[in-house]
């Protein structure tokens, strides 16, 4: 090749160096101008949005007070809803208890009348047990006095013998189980008292059971 080729093709990649160099050149003399940030204002103008009055402001403020006194509204809430909560528990458990404790009671209340019951049981089963090594007075002697002690325990307990003091017949204590009529009666009266009634402090226990005698009707003419 001539040497006049080699000089052409070194003169073209020479030239993009030199375009390079211009580009460098170029960019060294930019200069930027600073960009301004544009007022609240006008930011809020063009976003369609409104500066905040002093109106507004202070009905925010009123919300915000709203808002905290809704939350301790709601925590006196939450706190007197779990204090129901517990008080309606523990009413619940203080009305089984006592149901339990009712039960319990009536199931056991006559413990001690029937411990003493037993101590005339057992006189009873003495007796009984040695009737036949003792003489008819004796034996009789240890009845009466387990009757006796039969009746003070009642007596202790607030049961006595209703008296019958007058013949005049009184159905409010007595229960007429027989009847007969009489010509020497002009009203009912007690003829003979067959089991004997009694009271429990002021109330009616038991009924005497009485035979009463009745006047006799008269046939009319």
């Amino acid at each position: 090749m001539p040497l006049d080729d080699f000089e052409e093709d070194d003169k073209k990649t020479a030239e993009p160096a030199a375009e390079v160099d211009d580009l460098e050149q170029g960019v060294d003399e930019v200069e930027y101008e600073p960009v301004e940030a544009e007022p609240t204002e006008e930011k809020a103008g063009k976003t369609g949005l409104r500066p905040l009055t002093e109106d507004d402001k202070k009905l925010k403020s009123k919300l915000k007070k709203k808002e905290a006194e809704c939350r301790a509204l709601r925590k006196d809430l939450d706190e007197l809803k779990d204090k129901y909560l517990r008080s309606l528990a523990e009413m619940e458990n203080l009305r089984k208890r006592s149901e339990r404790e009712r039960a319990e009671y009536l199931q056991y209340a006559l413990s001690d009348f029937l411990r003493e019951v037993l101590v005339i049981l057992d006189n009873f089963e003495r007796a009984l047990k040695n009737r036949d090594q003792a003489d008819g007075r004796s034996f009789w002697e240890g009845v009466d006095l387990i009757y006796r002690q039969t009746l003070d325990l009642l007596k202790k307990k607030g049961v006595r013998p209703i008296e019958v003091a007058e013949k005049r017949f009184d159905p409010a204590v007595q229960q007429a189980v027989l009847t007969e009529e009489s010509d020497e009666v002009q009203e009912p009266e007690v003829a003979e008292e067959l089991q004997r009634g009694y009271w429990l402090n002021e109330r009616l226990l038991r009924p005497v059971m009485v035979k009463v005698r009745l006047p006799r009707k008269r046939e009319t003419e």
